[in-house]
């Protein structure tokens, strides 16, 4: 089949790797893990698993990552040299199907200020990084770094060329967000007109959205015979984020008469990833975010609400169902049974295993004890939150604040190790969180310097649940932690005992090593 005109749009993920780049969004491994089997279970055709020369640690997150995950192809990124693509290779080719995606910079600005190279020479480097990546695998993607802004003779001079020396997939990246629809779909009419054998390859969009404009720009790509979309869950990224997956791929279905082809994205799983994208980022989706914020389908307005019941077509063009947002706004209670939680947590669109699902049904029992009503958004939260404070080796076992106009906040804290030591800490501080922060450090040993604090409530009432995120820093490093509670000053501490914890396991690691 044609490569660049079968009616199916290949949906490439890169929130492991492009998404993790944006400040703040790095993640642990089993984070990504977690991050990937959701993309599994989106049926996403590619997981752009990271950029394995990065870092070890980025090398052993794409091996984990490559050995695991079944289905999605995974791919590695790599510069345009040797060390990057074989680094690449070696982190991939555990996988079922394995992808090395190499780019070079090609437009003026970046010729002349970053890489200092005439055209002649990036064209050499481009050829011949794309065919020693064919050595190892047959499935090799080019971009041409900035491509919005290159000149089309020579984009296409480029574009031809890794064509020749084995690409099969070529993108063409909006980098910096520059681009407009109508010029960007004039890119790729170009180059479809001028460059031999490209209807032998894929083409693809990766566009970001500095303008605003990453969704639109790869839907005009598409219009012109883009077969693959570059894109992130919740649109997370570099600077202002990258092409949203989730808009994309409802702009698709729900306008398929202007686009004529399809994703296979199981769009009933766009909402519960995007929750695990938020919490394991800790990037919170804002509440008037297309498709999967907390107002997509919210109708306040007199006028809309009497639309809305005579017929939900008026004010509404996709159904929250078919995003995974089929909810009831109060759900189970502290008398329900396993077998009713299971059944809410399907319907909600997640999968625990049965080990996963006892330790959620006990922690929603006791989280049914201290609330008087009971809302899916309680539910996401127990699952999203289960092993916080419960991973060790440090546990919280008691904790006390004391706080109140006039007086010094206090905290009591009792802290047990898995090897059995149990410690009791009295500090003060500025406020209730300060002071159990402090007693945290005081007991553990671990300084850590807080970089960031925020707050959101779960549900609605006065027993909701608060979420809590901190971002830290500790010897140079940026770590991140969150938990829920219906007690901010507990979701608190649990966040920052998250912390500590991830610090401590890596020192016993090293230690053991």
């Amino acid at each position: 089949m044609n490569a660049a005109n079968d009616d199916k749009v290949v949906i490439f993920d890169t929130t492991l790797r492009d998404g993790e780049q944006a400040p703040g969004c790095s993640m642990t491994i089993n984070e990504k893990l977690r991050v990937a089997k959701s993309l599994q279970d989106l049926n996403v055709d590619v997981i752009e698993a990271g950029f394995p020369a990065a870092s070890p640690g980025d090398f052993e997150s794409v091996q984990t990552i490559a050995r695991t995950i079944e289905g999605p192809t995974i791919c590695g990124l790599a510069r345009c040299n040797q060390q990057d693509i074989e680094r690449a290779w070696h982190a991939v080719k555990d996988a079922k199907k394995s992808r090395i995606h190499v780019f070079v910079a090609t437009s003026e600005i970046h010729r002349q200020h970053k890489l200092q190279m005439a055209k002649e020479e990036i064209l050499r480097n481009a050829i011949d990084s794309v065919t020693f990546a064919k050595e190892f695998c047959d499935d090799i993607e080019f971009s041409p770094e900035d491509a919005s802004r290159t000149e089309l003779d020579y984009l296409a001079e480029v574009v031809q060329a890794v064509i020749k020396a084995g690409a099969t997939t070529v993108n063409i990246p909006d980098t910096v967000g520059y681009a407009v629809p109508d010029e960007f779909f004039s890119i790729f009419k170009y180059l479809k007109d001028n460059v031999t054998g490209i209807e032998k390859i894929r083409l693809s969009a990766h566009c970001h959205d500095d303008l605003g404009l990453a969704v639109a720009n790869s839907l005009a790509a598409v219009q012109a015979g883009a077969r693959q979309v570059e894109c992130t869950i919740n649109g997370i990224g570099e600077r202002a984020g990258n092409c949203s997956l989730e808009e994309v791929v409802m702009a698709i279905k729900t306008r398929e008469e202007s686009f004529g082809v399809d994703t296979g994205i199981d769009t009933q799983r766009l909402y519960p990833t995007s929750r695990i994208v938020a919490n394991v980022t800790g990037m919170h989706t804002p509440r008037n975010k297309a498709i999967v914020g907390e107002n997509a389908f919210a109708h306040e307005a007199g006028i809309h609400q009497h639309g809305m019941l005579k017929n939900r077509a008026t004010y509404e063009i996709m159904r929250p169902e078919d995003v995974g947002l089929a909810r009831s706004n109060l759900v189970l209670g502290k008398h329900s049974g396993r077998h009713a939680f299971r059944e809410r947590v399907e319907q909600l669109g997640f999968t625990l295993d049965d080990l996963e699902l006892n330790r959620c049904f006990d922690e929603f029992k006791q989280l049914a004890d201290r609330k008087k009503d009971m809302y899916d958004a309680d539910i996401e939260a127990v699952i999203m939150n289960v092993d916080v404070g419960n991973t060790g080796p440090w546990l919280i076992k008691e904790l006390q604040t004391i706080a109140g106009t006039g007086t010094v906040a206090t905290a009591t804290l009792k802290l047990t190790h898995v090897d059995g030591r149990e410690l009791n800490e009295a500090t003060e501080g500025d406020g209730p969180v300060a002071a159990a922060f402090r007693a945290i450090e005081s007991a553990t040993g671990i300084q850590l310097t807080l970089k960031n604090f925020e707050v959101r409530g779960v549900t609605v009432g006065d027993d909701a649940q608060g979420e809590v995120t901190v971002t830290v820093d500790y010897n140079n490093q940026s770590f991140r932690g969150h938990a829920a509670s219906t007690d901010i000053v507990e979701a608190a501490a649990f966040a920052y005992l998250e912390v500590i914890n991830r610090i401590a396991r890596r020192h016993d690691s090293k230690n053991t090593n």
